[in-house]
């Protein structure tokens, strides 16, 4: 019993510090790593565009010998439901076009697989779970599973699977994981964002029944969405907009009886130094400037909201490929060593190892 007591009294003194490697389940081998090559970073050879000029080529060639199945809508223009529509219609040349960018696309990304698995800190990976916008479709977890399936026929075992929430709510979910348990006694839930280059998401994450360590049945309660890209806001636009998001959900979880911490999780490119500012990374997102000595963002939420609830708000902030990745932790049980790869406008990033806490269920 003493022992418990020793460790839970180290637990409640740790220091918190944004970005921190050491979580309460996992430790955080590497993120945001930008793996080169001669080409490059390597990132950018399995990203959404990566997909849609893969796309683009199949249309190309089929031009050169009669008409293109799909029209001539640019590829750029396809959105995901029109490429679901063409993969299950009826058009067998048109689905064959997409297969055939899944195929080409699946190669990429497990050459990209491969280049990150000789990275010393993602030795001995067992596996490697797959978010971000691309995942979100048929034909991205068709990629997914053709990745996986090349990679073991070139002899390297490893399971490569979509991420088990949907990637928007996994964004959110993940901030659960950045603050040990004992934080969030005698409260239901906290607040979560997840700032992207074209999107900012907010919202409420249940800590279910299990309320830790692994919140296993952890769930968005509610959430809010600004496609912020449309808007070409400044940075303190920004801030304005995302604190007025928070506070309404503030509002709306008090009406229900819904006690949330004040704790505001935020999940955000780049490399997040331990005072919460933005080494570097951050170059897509509004107003620009992100990186900026004078600016911080958990400091600038503070201001813009001092209080939930009778207590004093405290921020924590992380990497969001890291965030993401947090959400798979009550699925990691059965392996060590796993990492995430996002895919949208970029390759998010990130590694982990299983702390001894993982165990305990």
């Amino acid at each position: 019993m003493a022992k418990n007591n020793s460790k839970h009294s180290e637990e409640v003194n740790a220091p918190l510090a944004h970005g921190a490697t050491v979580l309460p389940l996992v430790t955080i081998d590497d993120y945001n790593n930008e793996l080169r090559d001669k080409n490059g970073f390597v990132g950018d050879n399995a990203n959404k565009q990566t997909f849609q000029q893969k796309l683009d080529d199949w249309r190309k060639h089929v031009r050169k010998f009669g008409d293109d199945p799909i029209g001539k809508v640019a590829t750029a223009k396809l959105s995901k439901k029109k490429i679901e529509a063409l993969l299950k219609g009826d058009d067998m040349e048109a689905a064959a076009l997409v297969m055939g960018a899944v195929e080409d696309f699946a190669q990429a990304f497990a050459e990209v697989i491969g280049k990150f698995l000789k990275d010393k800190r993602w030795g001995k990976t067992e596996r490697i779970v797959v978010g971000g916008g691309f995942r979100k479709s048929r034909f991205g977890e068709l990629a997914i599973a053709r990745t996986m399936v090349i990679l073991k026929a070139a002899g390297i075992n490893i399971e490569v699977v979509p991420i088990i929430h949907h990637p928007d709510e996994a964004g959110l979910i993940g901030s659960v994981h950045l603050m040990p348990p004992w934080m969030f006694k005698g409260y239901e839930a906290m607040l979560a964002v997840d700032i992207g280059g074209t999107n900012v998401r907010a919202g409420v994450v249940e800590f279910g029944k299990e309320k830790g360590p692994h919140f296993a049945d952890a769930r968005v309660w509610e959430s809010v969405i600004w496609r912020h890209a449309k808007d070409e806001p400044s940075r303190s636009a920004t801030i304005e907009k995302l604190a007025a998001m928070l506070q309404g959900l503030i509002d709306k979880a008090e009406k229900a009886n819904l006690k949330p911490a004040p704790i505001i999780g935020i999940g955000c490119p780049g490399i997040i130094k331990a005072d919460g500012s933005i080494e570097r990374g951050g170059q897509n997102l509004p107003g620009g400037n992100w990186e900026s000595d004078s600016f911080n963002l958990p400091a600038a939420l503070i201001k813009a909201i001092p209080e939930i609830g009778d207590h004093s708000t405290f921020v924590m902030m992380h990497n969001d490929a890291v965030v993401q990745g947090l959400s798979q932790i009550s699925f990691m049980h059965d392996v060590s060593r796993w990492a995430v790869l996002t895919i949208g406008t970029g390759l998010g990033n990130a590694h982990f190892t299983n702390r001894e806490g993982m165990k305990a269920r």
